[in-house]
């Protein structure tokens, strides 16, 4: 009997994690045995950063040995500040001068020659990458808006750096809160497709910025990672029609077209990462006065969910329907929002890696050959 195809791996376990766990029927994930939602309301990125790493939550000393030292690696070479001046000049995609900027910071690596089997080395490596992600993201877009590079501040938190690198100014206290929040309920999700990505490549035992390099590159896939991007996109759209919500998303299903960010893969209910960014989304409109975002996000999902429910639309909204109103609400360009996605990513990649390098096996699947069988080959000259 032919052994069974699962195409995509769809319901193969690959391997064992201790580090997140989501029950798609109740909705509900889990990050080392604490709920997204204890975690997102009471945890900084730092903290959770190193829950995924470590297994544990810090202390406060553990958290300042382990955080001072990663504010201090945000700075990179002038090198790379080059590269990405000349990629800004190029408009090339955000997600691809993350990939080559990240690429490229290996290149002042301190531990660049350490044995790929050492652990501590490989988590200093990572310290690295994620303290300087955000700083290649931010000046990129600032040299393709023709202004000035802004150089890091290690006394702001990981969100509060990052938004002040991209602004020039020190964010309002909601938006950094509602930012971190953003990068803990992003940083992991099981074995997604960039995850696993990270992973294979770990696997084979190549250096933490390849597997981050790759990671990114599954991530900037359209069914993946730019989910939030085309949200706020047909948020846009509706805000330049004469239409109600109501009216909006009747004219699409008319038209047979989806509202993105309903439904996901493994979740059957609402997103539990939706529910905490809609009332993130809640506290930026009271802090600004403007309410019209969370007027058309609360306007679509009441009308999907409880007047109407369309079942071509998915059960409920996921975290892409509401983290791409947040984002523009916090002035982030809408083409960084998937690599804002990588930036909180690359700490559950490289937390995946190490856990499965702790026990290691090449990653090294079957295909199934369907191909032609006993062909005669016949010389070049005789064809």
């Amino acid at each position: 009997m032919a052994e069974q195809l699962h195409k995509g791996l769809e319901g193969v376990l690959v391997a064992e994690s201790e580090m997140s766990y989501i029950d798609g029927d109740a909705g509900r994930l889990v990050y080392r045995g604490y709920d997204i939602e204890e975690l997102a309301r009471g945890a900084s990125y730092e903290e959770v950063l190193y829950l995924l790493w470590e297994g544990e939550l810090p202390t406060a000393d553990e958290l300042a040995d382990f955080a001072e030292p990663m504010a201090a690696e945000r700075g990179v070479t002038d090198k790379v500040l080059t590269t990405l001046a000349d990629l800004a000049e190029a408009d090339e995609d955000p997600m691809a001068a993350l990939r080559t900027g990240v690429s490229m910071l290996s290149a002042d690596e301190p531990e660049g020659d350490a044995d790929p089997q050492n652990s501590d080395a490989a988590r200093r490596k990572g310290r690295r990458i994620v303290a300087k992600i955000p700083t290649v993201l931010a000046n990129y877009d600032r040299f393709r808006r023709g202004e000035a590079h802004i150089e890091p501040r290690e006394d702001l938190s990981y969100a509060g750096n990052f938004l002040y690198m991209l602004t020039g100014e020190e964010p309002s206290e909601v938006a950094e809160e509602t930012f971190d929040m953003a990068l803990i309920l992003h940083a992991d999700h099981g074995l997604n497709a960039s995850t696993f990505t990270s992973m294979v490549i770990g696997s084979t035992l190549a250096d933490v910025y390849s597997a981050v390099t790759g990671g990114i590159g599954a991530l900037s896939g359209p069914l993946h990672g730019g989910a939030n991007q085309d949200v706020i996109e047909a948020l846009l759209e509706l805000d330049d029609s004469d239409m109600d919500p109501v009216e909006w998303v009747k004219s699409k299903s008319e038209a047979g077209e989806r509202v993105p960010g309903w439904g996901h893969r493994v979740y059957n209910t609402k997103d539990p990462r939706a529910n905490i960014l809609q009332a993130k989304l809640e506290d930026l409109s009271a802090a600004d006065g403007e309410t019209k975002w969370l007027e058309y996000t609360t306007g679509i999902e009441a009308y999907l969910t409880d007047e109407k429910g369309l079942p071509e639309q998915g059960i409920a909204p996921n975290v892409d329907f509401y983290s791409g109103a947040v984002y523009y609400k916090l002035g982030i360009p809408v083409d960084m929002y998937t690599p804002i996605f990588a930036m909180s990513r690359a700490g559950g990649w490289l937390g995946h890696v190490f856990e499965y390098q702790s026990d290691n096996r090449l990653i090294r699947p079957r295909g199934r050959y369907t191909g032609p069988e006993d062909r005669e080959f016949v010389p070049i000259d005789e064809r």
